[in-house]
């Protein structure tokens, strides 16, 4: 049984209280709060392995409180719950640093597979892998969490990392957007949605858009390779 600690901020009492249940009786300690102010106090005192967290919250909302989160911890795993579906609603959740995104209503089964993947993602981000990743002149640092391209800075949010990295770790490999779906936002597949390219776009703003060298390709019908072109 798995016994990793969890904090569930969700202000629906029924919703909280089922969820505690449901991953309770599948081997988790759950702790609850029902707004945003005691969701922060509990982050604070206490140690988790992953968040659940509601956007419409009471005292601190759900995407200010994961920007809170983020400042004090990059590494651990949240997932949004919410009522808001757009695509902008998901890009503002990914911008504040959430990890996934889950729409009310949903199958109790689709949040924990989505939460056993990001745990074991955890777990695999903790194991030797070597610090610095190098493509062309592009080089991150795994440890630092800082991105240099030509010696030159470049800020991302969490979200930008993430996808680098993986097209890093990837690099002279097409990667489709089930692909890039499935490992970077641990989520299926969903043609109606253009979040996977809207973040590519940005990656290619701060990445490709000052330097002559083009280093994110895109493969039409194929999905997207990180590969230097002379």
């Amino acid at each position: 049984m798995d016994e990793r600690k969890i904090l569930i901020v969700e202000d629906e009492t029924k919703i909280a209280q089922s969820l505690k249940k449901g991953l309770t009786e599948n081997g988790y300690y759950i702790e609850l709060a029902y707004d945003g102010a005691i969701g922060k106090r509990l982050f604070l005192s206490h140690s988790f392995d992953l968040i659940i967290l509601d956007i419409n919250l009471p005292e601190i909302n759900g995407y200010e409180l994961c920007r809170q989160i983020r400042s004090h911890n990059q590494h651990i795993p949240i997932i949004m719950l919410t009522a808001l579906n757009t695509t902008e609603d998901k890009i503002e959740g990914f911008d504040v640093g959430a990890d996934d995104y889950l729409s009310k209503p949903f199958e109790f089964k689709e949040l924990l597979v989505r939460l056993r993947a990001l745990l074991k993602r955890t777990i695999n981000q903790q194991l030797p892998s070597g610090n610095i990743l190098k493509v062309a002149d592009l080089e991150m640092n795994l440890d630092s969490k800082e991105v240099k391209r030509h010696n030159i800075k470049i800020n991302l949010t969490a979200k930008e990392f993430q996808l680098l990295e993986y097209f890093m770790r990837n690099r002279n490999r097409v990667v489709s957007r089930a692909d890039i779906a499935v490992s970077v936002w641990d989520i299926d597949f969903d043609t109606q949605t253009n979040v996977i390219d809207v973040y590519v776009n940005y990656l290619r703003n701060k990445i490709d858009k000052n330097f002559s060298t083009k280093l994110i390709h895109t493969q039409v019908g194929m999905g997207y390779i990180l590969k230097e072109v002379y």
